[in-house]
């Protein structure tokens, strides 16, 4: 079977899941692609282009696979004469009806920002599936398109809601996570001042003011720590960054985006506490990397989190809303100094363990599984993901 992943926006997590399903399926999987950039721009135009190519291509796929970044009806559109008889899927690795606007962007302001969620919304009305990194964002995105489309004057199309749930799955985000393995130190630990990591896009939507607060407030009480804060910038970052460079001064041993992976995984390893404050996050990879390399988390209790956690666990690593991040945190640091560490449960059900389930050597057999179903006509539950 031939699979074409159709993907406008191929850069970080994207290009990672594009490009390692394609060399783990025991199908052939070609990627279609453009660049990672002007995403607004790749929604409305990267189907032109794409089409163009996939019509230039002399083999025809048996699966066109789509992401939330394509304009799925014009594609199908201006490819009708060779996509016709192909199945499509798209995969939701974000939406634009749910994900929060910077404050930053001038479309906001000029209420420019409708289009993106309708092109997400159509697009899910043109595929045969619709798939879902999480239960979370399914469940965010359906629940969102009522009030979405009710506030169009007319032909709101709210009758074609059941049906759009009907062929919605969730499919988790596979990742390479054994690679991690090759990169952990074989070192006995240390009585070094415990290691606090960030390791997520500098964004706003990530909230730093938050985490960064609580560091403020443990180095004012005197706690002794140190923090690493990895991440990739986009443009302008939040000016809580300079500041937190500033405040925490000699607490920091790492400053920076680090593109070499192996270099990148050893902190992760190295870490010991990753302290979470986002507002939005679909499925989590950063989150998932850290607690697969055994780093103790605190995570908010909302949006994907809970659903990376064994019920065992819950209660020592999620935070309620209005919770105190920094007394948490500050007790989490103490239990490190004295070598007891919650969510460390017994070794058949450690977060790590939990998380290994989303590593490709479970996940990759289980999307080509439904992959087959879906282009034999079969409809059906994605099959569960075993938890290794």
């Amino acid at each position: 079977m031939l699979i074409t992943i159709v993907e406008p926006y191929c850069t970080g997590s994207h290009a990672a899941w594009a490009q390692e399903y394609a060399a783990r399926s025991r199908h052939r999987v070609e990627l279609l692609t453009l660049p990672g950039r002007n995403w607004k721009w790749r929604m409305h135009g990267g189907a032109v282009t794409l089409a163009s190519r996939f019509l230039a291509a002399k083999e025809r796929p048996d699966l066109i696979l789509a992401t939330d970044m394509l304009d799925l009806t014009t594609f199908l559109a201006l490819t009708r004469q060779a996509s016709s008889r192909c199945r499509c899927a798209v995969y939701f690795h974000e939406n634009q009806l749910t994900y929060p606007w910077s404050p930053d962007d001038p479309d906001k302001a000029e209420q420019r920002d409708l289009h993106y969620a309708f092109i997400n919304y159509a697009s899910a009305l043109a595929a045969d599936a619709v798939l879902f990194n999480s239960r979370y964002h399914k469940d965010a995105f359906l629940g969102a398109l009522p009030g979405f489309l009710g506030g169009f004057p007319d032909a709101q199309e709210l009758g074609s809601l059941p049906s759009l749930a009907a062929k919605s799955r969730v499919l988790p985000l596979g990742m390479d996570l054994k690679r991690l393995d090759l990169h952990r130190s074989q070192s006995e630990p240390s009585n070094d001042p415990p290691l606090i990591l960030w390791n997520h896009r500098w964004e706003f939507d990530k909230v730093p003011e938050t985490f960064f607060q609580a560091l403020f407030r443990l180095a004012e009480q005197g706690t002794d720590f140190r923090v690493a804060v990895l991440g990739e910038s986009f443009g302008r970052a939040p000016a809580v960054f300079k500041e937190a460079r500033e405040r925490l001064g000699d607490k920091i041993l790492h400053w920076g985006y680090v593109r070499d992976f192996a270099q990148y995984a050893k902190w992760l390893w190295r870490a010991d506490v990753l302290p979470v404050s986002s507002r939005q996050e679909f499925f989590g990879a950063s989150v998932v990397q850290a607690l697969y390399c055994n780093c103790a988390a605190l995570l908010p209790d909302r949006l994907a989190y809970p659903e990376h956690l064994p019920p065992a666990a819950a209660a020592g690593v999620l935070y309620q809303e209005g919770e105190d991040l920094a007394q948490r945190l500050g007790a989490l640091l103490a239990q490190r100094r004295e070598g007891a560490l919650p969510g460390r449960l017994p070794q058949e059900e450690s977060l790590r363990d939990f998380v290994g389930r989303y590593d490709w050597e479970r996940l990759a057999p289980i999307y080509d599984e439904f992959f087959e179903r879906l282009v034999a006509g079969e409809s059906g539950e994605v099959p569960m993901v075993p938890a290794l």
